[in-house]
């Protein structure tokens, strides 16, 4: 089992959840394609729209990858991203700058939004229990 973060603005991962499903990177295949059913998965959302500025800076959803398909859904005439099926479960939006101290995937405190540049990466279990934890109430 691994763990994923995926970029997505809080708007965008309103329809992600809504649907049950998860496109990263702009709607590319590569990154569905190193989950596998079961992996966990939690979206930090920099901003509260994508077309927007407005900062949000929190973790906005969690979930469980829910099987092992990767599929095409056509939004516009020349966009049709690949998606994967994502099982959410209800959790409150929880901002990161309290957690950043104790996440071991932040190397460089100082410069913690560094890997969120990457849009689509894997973190220790640990750390996504840390924000399980924080999201849900629960250990």
């Amino acid at each position: 089992m691994k763990y994923w973060i995926v970029v997505v603005s809080k708007d965008h991962i309103a329809r992600g959840v809504a649907g049950g499903f998860i496109q990263a990177n702009h709607g590319k295949e590569g990154p569905l394609k190193r989950m596998t059913a079961d992996d966990g998965v939690v979206i930090y959302s920099p901003k509260q729209s994508y077309s927007g500025d407005e900062p949000l800076r929190a973790f906005t959803a969690i979930g469980q990858v829910a099987d092992d398909k990767i599929y095409q859904h056509k939004m516009t005439e020349d966009f049709t991203p690949y998606r994967r099926n994502i099982n959410y479960v209800d959790c409150t939006e929880t901002p990161i700058v309290p957690l950043v101290a104790n996440l071991d995937f932040i190397k460089n405190k100082s410069s913690w939004g560094y890997p969120f540049r990457f849009g689509f990466f894997e973190i220790p279990a640990a750390d996504f229990e840390l924000i399980k934890t924080n999201m849900l109430g629960v250990g």
